[in-house]
């Protein structure tokens, strides 16, 4: 059985409102925790999604940001002592980026600020995993 359209629009309305306003308290929870280290939103951003070694456009790609944003973002942390960059082991062309010893450690304290009062926290670990399975198979529809 089909949703007639109107019913339908309005649901998907809907959907898209929660998707929005939960996407909307995430980036204010980053931007509070950010602030209490010294750090904008996307500092913590590329701190939080720098899990290993990973060139300019990896690290952008993750950011959902273009490369040049990517750079601005990374020449301040740099500067700050956090990201290094450095030759890429197979690429002479591009640059690998990896966290300083005080990257890893300022990371570290990010992480642990933002699952402290996280707009997912209200959810089961179950529901989280649903919850992701559900916005993965939404995004990646063909």
């Amino acid at each position: 059985m089909t949703i007639p359209p109107e019913p339908q629009a309005a649901a998907e309305r809907e959907l898209c409102g929660l998707v929005n306003g939960l996407a909307q308290q995430i980036a204010d929870h980053v931007r509070e925790r950010a602030t209490t280290l010294g750090l904008t939103a996307p500092q913590a951003t590329a701190l939080r999604e720098m899990t290993g070694p990973m060139t300019m456009r990896e690290l952008a790609e993750r950011m959902s940001c273009e490369p040049s944003n990517a750079t601005f973002i990374v020449d301040r942390l740099e500067k700050q002592g956090l990201i290094e960059r450095r030759a890429h082991p197979t690429d002479r062309r591009a640059k690998h980026l990896v966290l300083t010893p005080e990257g890893h450690a300022q990371r570290e304290r990010l992480l642990d600020l933002l699952i402290q009062d996280s707009p997912l926290a209200g959810l089961t670990p179950q529901q989280q995993r649903t919850l992701h399975e559900l916005l993965e198979q939404a995004i990646l529809r063909p």
